[in-house]
């Protein structure tokens, strides 16, 4: 890469760091935490866990296009103001509505689409796969980091902790922007045409791509309205604990993904790697149905974790490489709406779940949406570089 590359990709690498930190922290312990709000239930915890989402969904496709006619820098901004106005608002509420309310603030501020297409952008063809893979990597560091802090701060100050560092941390990737990402071509701000959309819309192999973010976040949501307290009932660890588990399981799963990555993106078999990743996912949920502990919960736990980074660095890198670079925004737009509509759906349904027959009722969904994504994917073709 140039050095105008290597800049770009280290400012927006380290945004996605900052700006996941600040979702991803919540995630491991707003079911336990949670419980202290007034109002609280396990069916409003796990809305609370996936509002982000809806916002994000209903959001991603229109600020993605903006972001083709106005340019990326502008939306991004203006996405991570008001990312720290729901984080300020979320972390000075004592009421389950308040935090319900606050999340779906948060997830207003949808910068991932502008964010994912400013990448493409600003890097040369041949490079895009190596910035896509550092991107999702960065995106893996911070589910990594996110889940091993989060149970960290909470234990000091509950969530409010959590949700003050957010608002410290998108006030720092407005800076982050500013300092370090070049502004884009002006030939990249071309608008849109019609045409475009009905193109994409009508390519089967970006459903697919589409359908598999969707569920693949649907399950990681719907996992972690359950798993804090799994963790507490069969490894018996308490809430402030869960990094003991944290830390080795996502370390060790984002460790093993990177090579496995590297070899699906240099032998061309990246359609093949995402089918196989679909195991890893089973894996997971077979821990929960089947009320295993201790060893065998945290390696089959690991799977699921290893599968869920190599999918999230693969996907995207996918979706880039299928589309033409005035269409980025409205793609990216279409890909992150349907990612967040997944954690919205995931964690909506599994607190709704997960109070009706606790985990094991959680653990059955989540193997008929696996059933239902592999008889979607088991047609994908080898296409990992057919554009548009």
């Amino acid at each position: 890469m140039n050095p105008i590359e290597r800049r770009a990709l280290a400012g927006l690498a380290s945004l996605y760091i900052f700006r996941m930190l600040g979702l991803f922290m919540v995630l491991p312990v707003l079911s336990v935490y949670g419980s202290e709000y007034h109002g609280s239930t396990p069916a409003l915890l796990g809305l609370a866990l996936g509002a982000y989402g809806l916002s994000q969904a209903l959001l991603q496709i229109p600020l993605g296009a903006l972001s083709d006619r106005l340019g990326r820098k502008p939306i991004i901004y203006f996405g991570l103001g008001v990312f720290a106005l729901g984080s300020l608002l979320a972390a000075t509420t004592d009421s389950v509505y308040g935090l319900i309310a606050g999340r779906i603030l948060q997830g207003a501020g949808a910068i991932a689409a502008a964010t994912m297409a400013l990448v493409a952008d600003l890097t040369q063809d041949h490079n895009r796969g190596k910035a896509m893979a550092v991107i999702g990597a960065s995106i893996g560091l911070a589910f990594v980091l996110a889940v091993i802090l989060g149970p960290l701060l909470a234990g000091l100050g509950g969530l409010p902790a959590i949700f003050w560092l957010t608002v410290v941390l998108a006030l720092l990737g407005m800076l982050l922007v500013w300092k370090l990402v070049p502004d884009q071509a002006p030939l990249q701000r071309r608008v849109i045409q019609r045409g475009d959309i009905r193109k994409l819309l009508r390519s089967g192999e970006i459903w697919r791509l589409l359908g598999g973010v969707f569920f693949l976040h649907l399950l990681l949501t719907a996992l972690f309205v359950v798993l804090p307290l799994v963790l507490i009932e069969r490894l018996q660890l308490p809430a402030p604990q869960h990094w003991k588990f944290y830390a080795p399981v996502m370390l060790g799963a984002f460790v093993i993904m990177l090579p496995l990555m590297r070899m699906a993106e240099r032998g061309g078999w990246v359609s093949g790697a995402m089918r196989v990743a679909l195991l890893g996912l089973t894996a997971g949920a077979v821990a929960l149905l089947i009320q295993l502990s201790g060893l065998s919960l945290v390696l089959l736990l690991g799977l699921f974790f290893i599968a869920f980074n190599l999918l999230e660095t693969l996907l995207p890198a996918q979706l880039t490489r299928m589309v033409p670079a005035h269409s980025r925004g409205t793609a990216s737009g279409l890909y992150a709406s349907l990612q967040f509509l997944g954690a919205f759906v995931g964690g909506s349904l599994g607190g709704l779940l997960f109070a009706a027959g606790g985990s094991a009722a959680v653990a059955c969904m989540a193997l008929v949406v696996l059933l239902l994504w592999s008889l979607i994917w088991w047609q994908l073709r080898a296409q990992s570089v057919s554009p548009l």
